[in-house]
């Protein structure tokens, strides 16, 4: 009994989830009016800036999160071995 509740559960939450993801899609799409009447009526060189500008501020960010996360799975087993060779020696 408790197992069908907590796989009911588990299926609702996954819903909620996906609606919360679904429902969010347009609110993000909203932009700014000024910012896109500026962008607008600029030149072509203007444009191409603004781009460079929007990479430049997403791809640093980017790489040292994939950095970080990479270290992060490189090093996990080295707290593992260190706790576990702390363990097996006899406590005197």
């Amino acid at each position: 009994m408790k197992r069908i509740a907590k796989e009911k559960l588990l299926s609702l939450a996954e819903i909620a989830a996906l609606l919360i993801l679904a429902t969010s899609l347009p609110a993000f799409s909203q932009n700014c009016a000024l910012c896109y009447t500026q962008a607008a009526s600029s030149g072509a060189r203007m444009i191409e800036a603004l781009r460079s500008g929007i990479l430049i501020l997403i791809v640093p960010p980017t790489l040292m999160s994939v950095a970080m996360i990479f270290i992060v799975y490189c090093k996990r087993n080295q707290f593992r071995q260190a706790a576990d060779s702390r363990d097996s020696r006899p406590n005197w």
